[in-house]
């Protein structure tokens, strides 16, 4: 793998919601004039860690997604302004062969983790995702509808379950402010629909009951 690694700040917000709740209606957000297509995505990722779990006390996630436009290997870093993630487009690798992490990433994890790595959980995600604009056509924000399968590989438990996401784009609010007034909102548009914040910070903590 010799391409460099893009890496971006994610800043989003997540909630549980029932299979049958209705999507609001996200134009009612400030800053935002419409709300775009539905783009069906379906994705496949593969959650590692070592044995004892290095990553996860690093708050780090390690996994590779095929399928929706940022398919490849990740690396996802908790920080207190928000997940920051480094990724690498999809190796050559046959689908049906045990997952092996390319060389690059194993360097990139070095300060916290050491091979071997092995999968502790699959996710399967149906998504829908709608880019919500201002009136210049800008993406204020991404909002996707998930529904979820994950294996606990360990356990072989298996959960379903449907979440949503609600991701800054590039025009988003400029100041802490204003960021915090849209999600404020989408916390009460949500609210009105039935849903809540999640009660987990990631699918694949809730994968493995965390």
């Amino acid at each position: 793998m010799t391409t460099e690694p893009r890496s971006s700040l994610e800043i989003e917000r997540k909630y549980d919601v029932e299979a049958a709740t209705a999507v609001p209606d996200w134009s009612t957000l400030p800053g935002v004039a419409s709300v775009g297509e539905p783009e069906p995505r379906e994705l496949d990722a593969r959650y590692l860690d070592t044995a004892d779990g290095r990553l996860a006390e690093a708050l780090t996630a390690l996994r590779r997604r095929t399928g929706g436009p940022d398919a490849g290997w990740h690396v996802k870093r908790s920080t207190p302004e928000g997940k920051l993630e480094t990724h690498w487009p999809l190796d050559d690798a046959d689908e049906s062969a045990p997952v092996e992490v390319p060389e690059a990433i194993i360097a990139e994890l070095a300060e916290v983790a050491q091979p071997p790595f092995e999968v502790i959980a699959r996710i399967r995600n149906s998504r829908t995702a709608f880019a919500l604009l201002d009136a210049e056509g800008g993406m204020v924000a991404e909002f996707v509808d998930d529904r979820v399968t994950a294996t606990d590989e360990r356990s072989g438990r298996t959960t379903s379950w449907r979440e949503w996401e609600l991701e800054l784009g590039p025009a988003a609010p400029s100041t802490a402010a204003g960021v915090a007034e849209l999600f404020a909102a989408a916390d009460e548009l949500v609210a009105s629909v039935g849903g809540a914040p999640a009660a987990s910070e990631s699918k694949l903590g809730r994968a493995l009951g965390r």
